[in-house]
């Protein structure tokens, strides 16, 4: 099986650590998570904002599989938002993780067939890659 280049999605104030963790698992060399910090700190709605755009979906576009981090903020993030609206629109894969299953689902992962990892762990996380 071709290795797979994964997308992260994520709230970046709130779960990079999260981010950080797929990171170091990716050192086994089974997936290539790749991510972009870029929207950090600039609104969505900024007009420098056309341009992050086009650098995450080009990101978003080049990915086998797209992979959403819902942590207790997510919902709230416009970026998260925006890039999970791009990768339907992309037609990729999409995955979703909860920090906590008590985290509010963004409403852009609602009836676009996401599979759930069903805990932020190794093996819940590459399952839902695999069966994505």
């Amino acid at each position: 099986m071709a290795k797979r280049k994964v997308f992260i999605s994520y709230d970046y104030v709130n779960d990079r650590h999260y981010k950080n963790l797929l990171l170091a698992w990716d050192s086994n060399k089974q997936f290539d998570f790749s991510i972009s910090d870029y929207s950090a700190d600039v609104s969505i709605n900024s007009t420098k904002a056309s341009a992050i755009k086009s650098v995450l979906s080009r990101y978003i576009n080049e990915a086998t599989t797209f992979l959403v981090i819902v942590g207790k903020h997510t919902h709230k993030s416009a970026w998260v938002r925006w890039e999970i609206q791009k990768a339907v629109e992309l037609g990729k894969r999409i995955v979703a993780v909860k920090t906590d299953r008590e985290n509010i689902t963004p409403p852009e992962l609602y009836g676009v067939g996401a599979s759930w990892a069903m805990s932020f762990t190794y093996s819940s996380i590459v399952t839902a890659i695999k069966n994505a």
